[in-house]
Order: C-alpha cells, then structure tokens, then sequence
C-alpha cells in the first residue's frame, strides 16, 4: 500500500497516557477529494484526520498516529468524552448526505480494509470500539451513513456486526448505553437520534428513529459480542 504524504498542521499532543483503542470512521462529505484534503491541512480549518483515502484507493497521511488529530469533535463512546485522545480517524472519500451521497467503490473499501486491518492489530483495538463518526456524534454526524459495508468490514474482523435471527430481542433501547452509545444522563443526545445512529450503522434498510423487535435482536445479538 503507497501512502502519500499530504501532513495537517491540526494536532497536538495526546494526554499523558492515553491509550489509542478507538478506531472512527468518516465520509469526507464535500464535493470533491482535493477540497477534503485542502480543508483537512488548512490551519484555518482546525480539523484533520490521520488518513483519508480517495475514491480510487490511494491513502492520504496527515497526521502521526502517535499525536491527536481533531476529527471527532465533541464525542462520546463507552464512557470516553475525549473520543480523539484515544482514536485514530479515517475519512473516506464522499460527497455525503449533502452533496450527493453515493455507495463507496471497491477499490476504497479494499484499501480502507488494509490500512484498518494493520492498525487494529498493532494498536491492538477491539471491534467494539471501531466506529462510525454518528456513534460517537449521533447528534451532529450522520458518516459514513447507512450505505457503509459495515457488514463486509466485519467479515475482515474490522468492527462488529450481527443480525436479528436467533435473539429473544430482549434489549430496550436504554441498553445502548451498555454497548457504548451516549445516552442521558451522560449525553444530551434524544433518544430517537441515538436510534437513528444505531440504525444508520447496524440496521441500514431502515433508518426511523423508532426502536422496533429487529433492532432489540440486533443489539442482543451484538451485545453477546462484546
């Protein structure tokens, strides 16, 4: 795998000790590759990532591993407030929601399984805490959206993935907090948009906001993962 060089000014330090056991993945969400890697190493900007990759698979690096790039934002998962202490960030390349969202190319989900696959083992980070940018923000984000292989990912060991069949379907919607979404009284975040996340990641056909029996096998079955 060929990575370019293309660094961001937009990092610091990571707190004394943190461990790096997060792994989000992004959708860019602009227009084109070229003006997500201008926004991602423009100072201005006060955003970054560590990797992007574009449409045809090539890796983009902006930020060292070692140091905290500023991708996640106000987050939340499994407890963690500082989600970008602890992860390291991916962005995809995508127009997204707002400009025209479209399925990701193999050749991009090819790379992105390479790149996660190496970084999972050397950081040792488990499936449970890789993630999209909604679970960590589902009141601000909707990356990398319902049309994201989660399901192929996990084929890979990259993140988790279950289906309803063979659940009681005993788990409420409050259990999402047992699985690592933030819920109150530790988030301000409404219930139904948690849903909506959850849905958006590990229930795409059909993303409402309402909690249903497909979703409480779902997150049972998911739970019994963890």
């Amino acid at each position: 795998m060929k990575i370019i060089e293309r660094p961001s000014p937009n990092h610091d330090a990571r707190p004394e000790g943190a461990k790096i056991d997060i792994l989000v993945l992004h959708y860019t969400g602009m227009r084109t590759a070229e003006e997500a890697l201008v926004r991602l190493t423009d100072p201005v900007s006060k955003v970054s990532a560590h990797y992007t990759i574009d449409r045809d698979g090539s890796v983009y690096a902006h930020v060292p591993e070692e140091r905290r790039a500023f991708h996640a934002g106000v987050s939340w998962w499994a407890g963690e407030r500082n989600v970008n202490a602890r992860s390291i960030g991916i962005e995809l390349v995508n127009p997204g929601h707002e400009f025209g969202y479209v399925p990701f190319p193999d050749e991009q989900i090819a790379v992105l399984i390479d790149l996660a696959r190496e970084i999972v083992a050397r950081r040792r980070i488990p499936a449970s805490r890789i993630v999209g940018h909604s679970d960590v923000a589902p009141a601000r984000k909707t990356d990398p959206g319902e049309l994201f292989p989660w399901d192929h990912l996990a084929e890979f060991g990259i993140g988790l993935w279950a289906s309803p069949r063979n659940a009681g379907g005993n788990a409420v919607a409050q259990d999402l907090r047992a699985f690592g979404y933030g819920l109150a009284p530790d988030v301000d975040t409404p219930l139904s948009t948690v849903v909506t996340a959850f849905q958006r990641h590990f229930r795409p056909t059909k993303v409402d906001g309402l909690w249903d029996i497909e979703c409480a096998r779902t997150l049972d079955n998911l739970l019994a993962k963890v």
